[in-house]
Order: structure tokens, then sequence, then C-alpha cells
């Protein structure tokens, strides 16, 4: 899936069913012509243009402002990387994850524990990804493994690649989202969710 990544964060509650809640962040990623962002739990981007992208409110967003300008959240639904065809590993090193290696998101990229956060449980999950330009694809959603430090620069090896925790293809659109189910596991503290998609029309 061409890489584009956000970092998710977001005030929202989420009520999934399992034990002792944990935070989530949300970085994306996203191909060449498909623009969109996860709106639940929300992106980091897709937040940070919510709270203003000349002002922020949260220090997380102001920084992310501070080091690449509010283009980047302005052009919230636009982290991608094209023609990548499933090489997104190969092309998106270490530490520029949620920017997909594109200098205008670096903002994103910023190892920071305070980014706005979602508070899940374990279990059931109902995402929501906010499509602009829907395209024909696979979404796959990642989580960080346990020991994650939201403090150091997200590397792939940070995320869990052999079990997603979700994964669709061509999920139904309606009302400007895509819906799809996954599973969320046991984990405690803060964490974060990668999202993948994967256009099946470009490559």
């Amino acid at each position: 899936m061409p890489a584009a990544r956000r970092k998710a964060a977001a005030f929202v509650t989420a009520g999934v069913v399992g034990a002792a809640p944990f935070a989530l962040t949300v970085c994306a990623a996203g191909s060449a012509a498909a623009h969109g962002s996860l709106g639940d739990p929300v992106s980091r981007v897709a937040q940070c243009y919510a709270e203003g992208p000349e002002n922020p409110r949260s220090a997380a967003c102001r920084a992310a402002v501070a080091a690449g300008g509010t283009q980047a959240l302005y052009d919230w639904n636009g982290v991608r990387i094209g023609d990548v065809a499933g090489r997104h590993q190969e092309r998106v090193p270490d530490g520029e994850l949620c920017s997909a290696g594109n200098e205008a998101f670096k903002g994103l990229d910023l190892a920071r524990a305070d980014w706005p956060a979602t508070s899940v449980r374990r279990g059931s999950y109902t995402f929501k990804y906010r499509v602009t330009a829907p395209h024909k694809g696979t979404y796959k959603v990642y989580i960080t493994k346990p020991g994650y430090a939201p403090s150091r620069p997200l590397a792939w090896d940070d995320l869990d690649l052999a079990h997603p925790v979700a994964t669709s293809t061509d999920p139904a659109a309606s009302g400007g989202f895509a819906t799809f189910s996954g599973t969320l596991p046991q984990h405690s503290g803060r964490h974060l969710l990668y999202t993948v998609w994967q256009r099946s029309d470009s490559p």
C-alpha cells in the first residue's frame, strides 16, 4: 500500500468491551490519490486540523505546526505516497512513518507522549475512515507492541505487523466514512495505531 501515514490522537471515548482502558494515537498511510484519514479514532493530522491549523489548542499540534507549518494540517487528507505498490516499508524510513517520508508533513513525526489520544478498551472496535476521494482498496490497521515508547521516533519494528487489529477490503462508505470492524488487544498505557490504505486500482 502506498504510504501515507498519520498518527491519530483524539479525546474521544470508545465504548469497547474489555479490561482496563488504554490510550491510542493514530498514524495513517494512503496511496497516491486515496484521500482520507482515520476519523474514529481520529488521526493526529485530522485532530490538529480540527483544533484549528493557525492556532491549535494542544501542545503537540502546536509543535507540529512549529516544525512543519500549517499547510500540512489544511492538507489533512493528503498524507500519501504514489507508486509504492505495497513496498511502504522499503520507501518510508524509520522515524518518518507518520509523514510517509514527506517533508511537508514532518511535524506529524514528532516523538511526543502528549499527542491527543482516544481512550479505548480491548475487544471489538468499529473503525471509521473519513474518505474524501474514495477508491477501491484494502485498509490494514496495526498497533504498537507492548513496551512501545511514544517519546521515541516511531519505527517499523515498533508495530505488530504480523497481527493487524483490522483488515478490510472495499468497505462500504456512507456519510463520507468507510466503516469496518477490528479487535483491539489487551494493552496498557499509550499506544499508536498505524493505518495503511492500499489502492487496488493503482500502485
